[in-house]
């Protein structure tokens, strides 16, 4: 489940906040920048952070006006089934509205924030209302097998004075208000989550609800696995889906640097931060946790699958495969990589072919490297290099250069991006002969251009761009 966000527009709401953090205590308070400084994460505008977690599908409690959350959220209401919880809840904690997200708790998730700030909390909903629970939203380990059409005309006939009959167990029914007789008219059954839908459909009707059990023993399945790329390092280029994706995270697996970017997402949850040359060792110990039946989250900087973590799981699954990691459910989260961020901030580099290409030779001989550079550069493509120098590795950037130079003109703009994204940033743009060690450390990435690519200056200004034409 994803935490629900509490959001505030100023610091006089972060006590109620708190309030509602102790009843629920995986939500997050997101605070106007401008106006709070204590709240667990920070935002700029308020229908921008409301409309992107609305949509990731985190419940939403706003202490604010309910006209303000309607506005934010009014041209993504579509479908009433996928809507997460919305709640509007007085500046002072008087009132507690639950404004959308009828069919998936809202209003349990009222009544138990109004029990914390000691209100009754504003239900409107009139089945709700008369009977205590809510036929059409079940709550987890449930889910209704029936159309929205049938249950909406067998919540209507209970309404109008039917009755009805319960067929198993489910206390959230059994305790309820619901009119039940022996000789009801109506039916609700619960069944079990190893009956198949097919053998049930022919029940199904306005008269006859079914429920299933969805909860099964989390240790004969496997977790999750996500390898995610947080992008350079900014927070405005981690995309929308990792950030989800980090929300969920029950363990964290990563490079300790790049476990501190995302250190706002793993507040009370476990971290596993390690070297940076462990890699296959990182792979293993993410699989496993996933295979306990966690949702794992191993993080790269950049974009995992350039030069990042996502080949070394699947490595390992290839070279040293473990039976209990077959029922693990594995996806890659793709991010902006640092060529990508350079490019950007100095143009169009690569706005026709390119390749990358990493110097470092700790996992593959020298020789293949000037024999991929000799190809790039004959086939004229730009080229962004990746690692170009390190403490131990000083000679092999000039040694490229000089490769280079035989195939492009010395005036080849070529692009150094630094700490892209991060504190420190800086893109400078030099001519290729120009290109030296001192230029250059592990955090940047070097784009030269093709001989098609041109420096432009605009304004005051300048801007590289490699044509889209080729003549």
């Amino acid at each position: 489940m994803k935490p629900p966000a509490i959001i505030i527009l100023g610091e006089k709401s972060i006590a109620i906040a708190r309030q509602i953090q102790n009843t629920i205590p995986h939500a997050i308070i997101y605070g106007l920048a401008s106006r709070t400084q204590s709240a667990d994460r920070q935002y700029t505008k308020f229908s921008e952070i409301v409309s992107e977690l609305f949509c990731q599908g985190h419940a939403i409690i706003g202490i604010c006006a309910a006209g303000i959350l309607i506005r934010s959220l009014a041209t993504l209401l579509s479908d009433k089934r996928a809507e997460p919880p919305v709640i509007a809840i007085a500046e002072d904690g008087s009132a507690v509205v639950p404004l959308l997200g009828g069919l998936n708790g809202a209003n349990d998730l009222a009544r138990a924030i109004a029990n914390t700030l000691q209100v009754q909390a504003a239900i409107t909903t009139t089945g709700d209302l008369r009977f205590q629970t809510s036929l059409l939203s079940p709550p987890d380990g449930y889910r209704l097998l029936n159309n929205d059409e049938q249950a909406k005309t067998f919540l209507a006939d209970l309404l109008a004075g039917k009755t009805v009959k319960l067929i198993g167990i489910a206390p959230w029914l059994s305790e309820s208000h619901l009119p039940f007789a022996d000789d009801a008219t109506h039916r609700i059954e619960v069944i079990s989550s190893k009956i198949s839908l097919e053998s049930m459909e022919s029940q199904l009707s306005s008269t006859y609800l079914v429920y299933q059990t969805t909860l099964i023993d989390r240790s004969e399945t496997g977790g999750k696995l996500s390898i995610i790329g947080t992008g350079p390092g900014a927070a405005k280029w981690m995309s929308p889906e990792v950030k989800a994706i980090l929300e969920d995270a029950t363990d964290f697996v990563g490079y300790k640097t790049y476990i501190n970017l995302v250190k706002e997402f793993t507040r009370g949850k476990p971290v596993h931060a390690s070297d940076n040359r462990v890699e296959l060792d990182r792979a293993r110990l993410a699989l496993d946790l996933a295979a306990e039946g966690k949702s794992v989250v191993i993080v790269s900087s950049g974009d995992p699958g350039i030069y990042g973590m996502a080949a070394a799981v699947f490595e390992v699954l290839d070279q040293s495969p473990d039976p209990q990691w077959n029922q693990i459910d594995i996806y890659v989260a793709p991010g902006i990589s640092a060529a990508q961020a350079a490019a950007a901030a100095i143009g169009a580099p690569i706005g026709h072919d390119f390749c990358m290409i990493s110097l470092s030779d700790i996992l593959k001989p020298w020789e293949i490297i000037t024999q991929r550079l000799t190809a790039a550069a004959q086939a004229d493509f730009a080229i962004a290099i990746y690692n170009p120098i390190s403490t131990q590795r000083r000679w092999q950037l000039t040694a490229a250069r000089d490769l280079l130079l035989q195939w492009r003109s010395p005036n080849t703009p070529v692009i150094l991006g630094h700490r892209m994204g991060r504190k420190g940033e800086n893109v400078r743009v030099i001519s290729l002969s120009e290109l030296a060690p001192e230029l250059a450390d592990m955090q940047t990435v070097i784009i030269v251009g093709s001989s098609k690519t041109k420096s432009l200056q605009w304004s005051d200004r300048q801007y590289v761009y490699t044509p889209r034409k080729y003549n």
